[in-house]
């Protein structure tokens, strides 16, 4: 697997204009996380947003919500998935997956790339990268950090998974894996946004969100944490 590229060897103008030096964000890193030490940077992970208001000014400019600097504090292994946002024509889209009914687990569902780690992955963020290049041909080196979204527990995974939001600069050339992605979704997020595409329903006291996606059901945890980042209620009204 290409690593993604080290902070020296960035070279590329940031996207839409926001080209001040580039640094590492100083997120913790997860074996720090658990124990207890002071922030630390992610290595390898380069931003264009030298000033913390530029970093702001990203996320206000996508216009989403819930995204933390913080890394979930699982308190012990998770599993992960890339949040992966890329603008448009101007449009800011969501890329997401169907899995093919052959998969073990998961079969049939709409998903972020992701998956469970592995021994060689350093945390979450190692895991969202390697499984996003792995599964659509996501280069890890054409993703900047934006942050995390709460961790999510999955019945099926047994593991909580940490959403690790990142954005892509320019419309990625995407390769789905044809073993592990059924079908590619690139979404925009104002039709995520649209309150009148979803449904809400209580299963054991807890609530569920659908939402219909060209003929499929985006629903369950991705759903969970597509409402997270939009700033949507996650309680059924």
């Amino acid at each position: 697997m290409r690593p993604w590229k080290p902070l020296l060897e960035v070279r590329e103008r940031c996207p839409d204009g926001f080209h001040q030096r580039q640094h590492v964000v100083p997120f913790k890193r997860p074996e720090d996380v658990a124990r207890g030490r002071s922030n630390g940077p992610v290595e390898g992970f380069h931003s264009c947003t030298a000033y913390r208001p530029s970093y702001d000014a990203w996320v206000h400019r996508l216009n989403i919500h819930g995204v933390s600097d913080e890394i979930p504090n699982t308190s012990g292994p998770s599993a992960a998935v890339l949040v992966p946002i890329y603008r448009e024509n101007g449009a800011a889209h969501l890329i997401m997956i169907k899995r093919p009914m052959s998969m073990p687990t998961h079969a049939g569902d709409i998903a972020f790339p992701g998956g469970r780690p592995d021994p060689g992955d350093a945390g979450p963020v190692a895991t969202a990268l390697r499984e996003a290049q792995e599964e659509v041909g996501i280069i890890p080196g054409d993703v900047y950090l934006l942050g995390f979204l709460p961790a999510v527990d999955t019945v099926q995974f047994r593991l909580p998974v940490v959403p690790v939001v990142g954005f892509l600069d320019g419309v990625p050339d995407l390769h789905p894996s044809e073993r592990e992605v059924d079908r590619l979704f690139r979404t925009p997020l104002d039709e995520l946004r649209d309150e009148s595409g979803w449904r809400c329903e209580m299963w054991w006291g807890h609530p569920v969100w659908f939402f219909d996606l060209d003929g499929d059901v985006l629903w369950g945890a991705t759903a969970w944490m597509v409402r997270e980042l939009l700033g949507l209620s996650l309680s059924c009204q």
